[in-house]
């Protein structure tokens, strides 16, 4: 293919004879995706289409807008506390959540009004030890006395 064209022959003889010989050389066997259908055959056109199966390929998604991507994060988030290794953790990052979703309340968010409500922290934790059998469960570590003492001290002292 990488001969010139000659003088008096049309391209169309000579581009049929060079796959012609081609073909005879056997350059045409084993080709990647030999027998199989052509990949988008009767589906309609889409201009797009070179840009979503590179990102099929290297496994991205499309950036979403700020509400739906808040929303996705959120599943995300329940589905990783329910995965997560302990309650306390489990309950971190559902709170974590819950922190970027008031976020979301007071500065708008780009996309469709859609308003992601709050994750419910006790129903999460209660789907995570229904997951887990007793011995496997670590507790929660409970607030110390001593912290509410001295809450309640600076309370009393941020009053007077």
């Amino acid at each position: 293919m990488t001969e010139r064209k000659p003088l008096g022959v049309s391209f169309e003889s000579w581009i049929d004879r060079q796959i012609r010989e081609a073909t005879e050389r056997g350059e045409f066997d084993d080709l990647p995706g030999a027998g199989k259908p052509i990949p988008g055959q009767g589906k309609p056109h889409d201009d797009m289409w070179w840009i979503k199966q590179k990102m099929r390929a290297e496994n991205l998604s499309f950036p979403l807008p700020g509400t739906l991507a808040l929303r996705k994060e959120a599943e995300e988030a329940r589905a990783e506390a329910l995965g997560a290794r302990t309650e306390a953790e489990a309950r971190r990052i559902i709170q974590e959540m819950n922190d970027k979703i008031r976020d979301s309340y007071r500065k708008p968010l780009s996309g469709p009004p859609v308003v992601q409500p709050l994750i419910d922290v006790d129903e999460v934790a209660a789907e995570w030890r229904a997951l887990r059998p007793v011995a496997e469960r670590k507790p929660a570590p409970a607030p110390t006395p001593e912290k509410r003492q001295k809450r309640s001290f600076l309370r009393w002292f941020g009053r007077r």
